[in-house]
């Protein structure tokens, strides 16, 4: 039985952890604020295609008449004839199939994710976080390792992540000692030819996540997890579901 002193010490180490993941986020988000707006904007009618059936993903699982499927897609984020690299984020791609008797409210927490059969549940972050992440790659500070070499007063430094402009006219890029990267020559002229832009991070990122709110017909999207760690030190990957009609845990890993 847990006497009173255990249940406060218990009690404190929780709002310590809460404080502390208040405090990275708060820290985190005026980078990100630039883009949350946008993602606000274009993750409105987002998500992906569904599949026609749970059983066709890697992973599904049934609680009662709702059925949810699942892929994980590790830190990559499958946009048409494109993709992007989400080194700080697990993605997966989830898949809900409400029954008939009642819609399935998604919100912030009905899916969480258990790496590596841990207590924590890592909850999903917003698209304007995950852009940031991808767009900006020097917003947080990471392990790198540089190499330096030259002579007198000209070098070449490898291994250092490019500076990356946050807002127009930002002259940090231009005071990196970078060598400019090659530029490929200037096509011949092609005006009158329709060329399709690649759609931006800011937009597949929100574009392509899971929607929220009442869910009545099957709905599909990306999920995005903050996990800075090593890829080969995951040895498990837990999808659980938390909702009115219950809770599943998916095994994708």
């Amino acid at each position: 039985m847990l006497t009173f002193e255990h249940q406060h010490v218990a009690h404190c180490s929780s709002r310590a952890a809460a404080h502390r993941l208040a405090y990275t986020q708060i820290m985190r988000a005026p980078l990100a604020l630039a883009l949350v707006s946008a993602s606000w904007l274009f993750g409105q009618a987002g998500g992906t295609e569904p599949k026609p059936k749970p059983t066709d993903y890697p992973v599904h699982a049934a609680l009662g008449d709702l059925a949810i499927g699942a892929e994980y897609l590790v830190h990559s984020i499958p946009a048409g004839n494109q993709t992007f690299f989400a080194p700080d984020y697990l993605v997966i791609e989830v898949a809900v199939f409400p029954g008939r008797s009642a819609p399935v409210e998604i919100g912030n927490y009905t899916f969480m994710l258990r790496v590596n059969v841990k207590k924590q549940l890592i909850p999903s972050e917003g698209p304007g976080f995950v852009a940031a992440s991808v767009k900006y790659p020097d917003w947080e500070q990471r392990k790198n390792v540089e190499l330096r070499a030259g002579m007198g007063d000209a070098g070449v430094v490898i291994g250092r992540p490019p500076v990356v402009g946050r807002f127009p006219d930002d002259p940090r890029p231009g005071q990196s000692r970078l060598p400019r990267s090659p530029k490929a020559p200037e096509p011949d002229d092609r005006r009158g030819i329709e060329k399709e832009e690649p759609e931006s991070v800011d937009e597949v990122v929100a574009a392509k996540a899971l929607p929220e709110g009442a869910a009545s017909t099957p709905v599909s999207g990306y999920l995005y997890f903050r996990y800075p760690g090593k890829t080969k030190s995951i040895k498990s990957v837990e999808l659980v579901y938390e909702g009115k009609a219950g809770s599943v845990t998916l095994k994708v890993l």
